[in-house]
């Protein structure tokens, strides 16, 4: 399948969002799909570098559809090369599993101080507890103890998003030993019923690029990702 401007659609996307857009693209969108490892948002500099590649391996002249946010600078500097790039306009992907930006920023200011659960961190060891576990292994109890409380200490809650029961009750017992542990810093545990809208109007903008509004960045060829592009 080809965008309405001629271009076929190449899509890379972190694995946190693989079962949302292999559930919602229409068959045969994507001339080619690639989900790269959830543990590269810990690392900025590697989800650049790794970024990049996947999008200048790509041949022919594309729209590169990115299911990534800003995540802490990773998507800082993407050159777009030959293609042309669509990006979600958000700081991370918590706004686009929960469906928009506004309501991102809705639970950020009714509790600033939030870490987000899902099913990619849970099935990647992305979470205060296994971060915890692997702390003691290099460095011992008393200083992984010590790291962890100057990184979590001012976190108010421990909040599991799922996009449907399905995964709620899978994941639901792992969500609640980290927030069992988490409780070290009188964290409260929430759940919230996270919606695929955002995904969906990625895939639609990605299809007709004039559809596009500004929930989203695009960058033409020969550009490059910036920071303004995604304040608001």
């Amino acid at each position: 399948m080809t965008t309405s401007n001629g271009l076929p659609i190449v899509v890379i996307a972190c694995k946190v969002f693989q079962g949302l857009l292999e559930e919602l693209m229409p068959e045969g969108m994507a001339e080619q799909i690639t989900f790269l490892d959830y543990g590269l948002h810990s690392v900025p500099d590697k989800l650049n570098w790794t970024v990049q590649d996947a999008i200048d391996s790509i041949e022919n002249p594309s729209l590169v559809m990115l299911a990534y946010g800003m995540c802490g600078n990773g998507l800082k500097d993407i050159k777009s090369g030959q293609h042309t790039l669509l990006i979600p306009r958000t700081d991370d992907c918590i706004a686009i599993l929960l469906g928009s930006y506004k309501k991102y920023i809705a639970e950020f200011y009714a509790t600033p101080g939030s870490y987000y659960l899902t099913k990619g961190w849970l099935e990647s060891g992305s979470n205060p507890l296994v971060e915890y576990e692997e702390l003691i292994e290099k460095y011992g109890e008393k200083s992984a103890t010590w790291i962890m409380d100057q990184q979590y200490q001012n976190y108010e809650r421990l909040v599991f998003v799922a996009h449907n029961a399905q995964d709620l009750e899978k994941y639901r017992p792992q969500a609640q030993e980290v927030a069992e542990y988490c409780k070290r810093w009188d964290f409260r545990y929430e759940e919230i019923r996270g919606s695929d809208i955002y995904i969906r109007r990625l895939i639609e903008v990605a299809m007709a690029l004039d559809k596009k509004d500004d929930e989203f960045v695009v960058v033409p060829p020969g550009g490059k990702t910036t920071l303004d592009m995604f304040l608001r």
